[in-house]
């Protein structure tokens, strides 16, 4: 993989947040193709309760400033970055005081989703784009994890389709088990379709819960990584079905050698 440049984007990543299934993939994955001599980038929500002292996070100026529209408003684009340590890998933090300062990250203390969810995750896919167009950096695959960024997948294929830049980017989604209970805004086909996204593209969109956030992700990935052993029957069905190449579950102790090939096979 040397050389090759991956782009991560994920909903959680340690050491920024709690240890879990996907905030420990999204760390180990970027690792072991750092490893290998890749180039990489990690995207991820700059969420109120992380720490920015601790973890030396700063603004970048000549990044941030720009207004992204969500449902006809406009919302400023913070960007921010640091470094995890001894790694030498770019952490790049999406933020805006309206979405992410509030100290949690998908949830009240009462354990009740925030009613902005689904505007967030639109916010933060196109944040990821619009910084990495000023970047000027091209991935030569974007790997997703977690359903704050299953937005970016569909934003890719139909927002962004233009973008000479992305031309020969492949987009690949990891999949992981439940990831929370009920349904984000009613209203969130509707936000995703004011910026011409068709809404045959989105229709799962209709019920916005967790399986239907992952089948729009799916859909308009190039591959499919299943990451946990718990993933709902419903949404592996829906990935077999696909005709998308996929990756069944891969044990930690052998995912870097199958992830690796994996790469291989959606590159030219």
């Amino acid at each position: 993989m040397e050389d090759k440049r991956i782009l991560y984007v994920s909903s959680e990543v340690v050491p920024y947040l709690a240890e879990n299934e996907v905030s420990l993939m999204s760390y180990d994955v970027p690792k072991m193709i750092n490893d290998q001599g890749g180039q990489i980038r990690i995207f991820m929500p700059r969420y109120g309760n992380i720490n920015e002292r601790r973890h030396q996070l700063h603004e970048v100026i000549r990044l941030s400033g720009m207004n992204l529209v969500v449902n006809d408003l406009d919302m400023p684009l913070i960007i921010k970055v640091a470094s995890i340590p001894k790694e030498r890998i770019q952490v790049y933090f999406i933020d805006n005081d309206e979405y992410f300062k509030r100290k949690a990250t998908f949830s009240d203390e009462d354990g009740v989703l925030y009613p902005d969810n689904d505007e967030r995750a639109i916010f933060f896919a196109k944040g990821v784009v619009e910084t990495v167009k000023k970047l000027n950096w091209v991935p030569d695959i974007i790997h997703v994890h977690g359903w704050m960024a299953s937005m970016l997948p569909v934003y890719m294929k139909h927002y962004y389709k233009d973008e000479a830049l992305f031309s020969d980017t492949k987009i690949v989604t990891s999949v992981y088990g439940q990831s929370f209970e009920g349904n984000l805004d009613h209203e969130m086909i509707n936000k995703v379709k004011f910026d011409n996204i068709p809404e045959d593209a989105v229709k799962e969109l209709e019920t916005p819960n967790y399986d239907h956030l992952i089948m729009a992700a799916v859909k308009h990935s190039d591959g499919v990584i299943i990451a946990s052993d718990n993933v709902s029957a419903s949404l592996t069905k829906f990935i077999e079905s696909s005709e998308k190449p996929f990756l069944p579950f891969t044990p930690k102790d052998k995912f870097a050698e199958a992830y690796t090939q994996f790469y291989k096979t959606m590159l030219p």
